[in-house]
């Protein structure tokens, strides 16, 4: 493989492996790049120097990876992390990413010899497979943590830092720790970045929010230590593309459906998200807003949607179309109203929109609570 980045965390690790790509790429250099889930089609999980696999190209290594098998027990994201490094392997190019599936201590990401990690913030989710505290999820995430390898660490709760901090000194992985060797914040509308070799003024990241700031310090620091020059930095922060993070929807039957409206759209999914996207709400020009939500079974809607409630006019909750483990409109619009919202349920997202529509011609409207519910969304959209 290329030399590989490994990008752990709870939040952030999609769109910090974006600006990544868009540094190392705006320099002229390739990167595989793997990521999960998908929105619309499994391809986007696989990029290959640049560019998402072909159909022939899947079918192929997907079959010579089933072939090697040999119908031996193995999940669906094993064998395809199997696919993807066999054509990584064979394509060339002059980095790897690769973002952990869940945890990463056993995932099945965690079989590469990295020459880079990354761990974004850790926070509460997917507790039934990593463990009930912090302390016990960040042990799984900084299972990534490899003898030799450097690893960038983002904003951190004490508890976890404390466990990655840990783990660092006992398998001997030297660390870049925000706030110790690196520092980043806004000032008169500019990223500034400092390490040890300097300080670095910059345009704020495109992707939207303060927690992009935070990323995109992930990002400079990785790139720094890469070597890649300057020339790379502000690429990283203006190339940069990450669908349902706080995407505006400007076409397609939805915003047709409201046409005075804002639509945006988020997949964010746990509290740490609802507290990010609450804080980027924000930060907008004032205007009424509305949500309209769908989430899994596994995830926790009440701390999800309590730090957005004092923001919003009302919810209209969906189910989400093909997904099994998706929670009832009904469900969600109770765990709603428990988080202080008042809510409703509606048959569909575009009937959900032109309710809102009808009620508030000037609203902002934010789809969210489920990368599932964004890629329904995304490909009815058109």
């Amino acid at each position: 493989l290329p030399p590989v980045i490994h990008v752990a965390g709870t939040n952030g690790k999609g769109s910090t492996q974006a600006m990544l790509r868009a540094g190392i790429e705006g320099v002229g250099l390739r990167a595989h790049a793997y990521t999960s889930p998908h929105l619309v089609r499994f391809h986007e999980r696989i990029r290959l120097a640049g560019k998402l696999i072909s159909e022939a190209a899947l079918t192929d290594v997907l079959d010579e990876c089933e072939a090697a098998n040999g119908g031996e027990s193995i999940t669906y994201f094993e064998i395809t992390t199997c696919a993807a490094l066999l054509a990584f392997a064979r394509t060339p190019a002059e980095f790897t990413l690769m973002e952990v599936g869940l945890g990463g201590r056993l995932d099945a990401t965690n079989v590469v010899d990295p020459a880079l990690c990354v761990i974004t913030p850790i926070s509460m989710d997917h507790q039934s497979y990593l463990g009930e505290t912090l302390a016990e999820i960040a042990f799984e995430k900084a299972g990534i943590l490899k003898p030799g390898v450097p690893c960038v660490v983002g904003r951190q709760a004490d508890e976890a830092l404390e466990v990655i901090e840990r783990q660092a000194s006992k398998v001997g992985a030297p660390l870049l720790i925000h706030g110790q060797h690196w520092h980043v914040t806004t000032e008169h509308g500019r990223l500034v970045f400092q390490d040890e070799d300097g300080l670095l003024d910059l345009p704020l990241p495109k992707l939207l929010g303060h927690h992009q700031v935070d990323n995109a310090g992930m990002v400079l620091m990785a790139l720094r230590h890469l070597g890649l020059g300057e020339g790379a930095y502000e690429l990283a922060l203006l190339n940069a593309e990450w669908p349902a993070r706080m995407q505006r929807l400007r076409r397609g039957p939805l915003v047709e459906a409201a046409p005075g409206a804002e639509l945006w759209l988020d997949g964010g999914h746990n509290p740490a998200a609802g507290e990010t996207l609450a804080r980027t709400l924000a930060e907008l020009p004032p205007k009424p807003l509305w949500l309209i939500c769908g989430m899994l079974n596994t995830k926790d809607p009440v701390g999800y949607l309590h730090p957005m409630a004092h923001l919003a006019q009302g919810l209209r909750a969906v189910s989400i179309d093909g997904v099994s483990a998706t929670l009832t409109a009904a469900e969600t619009a109770v765990a709603a109203r428990r988080a202080g919202l008042e809510a409703e349920q509606a048959h569909s997202v575009l009937d959900a929109v032109q309710e809102v529509a009808r009620l508030e011609p000037g609203a902002r409207i934010l789809i969210c609570g489920s990368l599932y519910l964004a890629g329904t969304v995304l490909a009815e959209n058109g």
